[in-house]
C-alpha cells in the first residue's frame, strides 16, 4: 500500500470515527488526489480552522475556484458546519476530508467525475 492509499485509510477513518460519516471511497480517493502534493506536507495537509485568513482560503480556492460556487455567506457557514461536524477540539482537521465534507454538502461530486 502507498503512502497515498494509507492517507486515504486515515481519512475514511476519520469520515467514519470522527464526523459520523460512511465514506463514498471513490468520492474521497478523487478529492484526496485533488488535494495534490499538499496531503503530503503536515502543514498543508491539514486546515487551521482557527484561522479566518485559512478559512478565506478553503472558500477561495476550493468552493469557488474548484466547485465553481459563487460567493456567498453559505459558504462560510458550510465551513463552519463541516469544522463542528469533525470537532472543534479535533487537533488535525485533515484538508481532504473538510473538502469532501464540503463537495457532499454542495452536491458537487461532478466536478470530480
Amino acid at each position: 500500500m502507498g503512502k497515498r492509499d494509507e492517507l486515504i485509510a486515515t481519512y475514511a477513518d476519520d469520515l467514519r470515527k470522527k464526523c459520523g460519516m460512511t465514506p463514498d471511497m471513490d468520492l474521497l480517493t478523487k478529492v484526496t488526489i485533488g488535494c495534490g502534493p499538499s496531503i503530503y506536507n503536515a502543514d498543508a495537509s491539514t486546515v487551521a480552522s482557527s484561522q479566518k485568513s485559512e478559512l478565506e482560503t478553503v472558500k477561495e480556492n476550493f468552493l469557488i475556484k474548484k466547485l465553481g460556487l459563487k460567493d456567498s455567506p453559505d459558504l462560510m457557514a458550510a465551513i463552519e458546519k463541516a469544522i463542528d461536524t469533525y470537532g472543534k477540539s479535533e487537533r488535525n482537521k485533515y484538508r481532504a476530508v473538510i473538502y469532501y465534507m464540503l463537495t457532499k454538502h454542495f452536491g458537487k461530486e461532478s466536478v470530480y467525475g
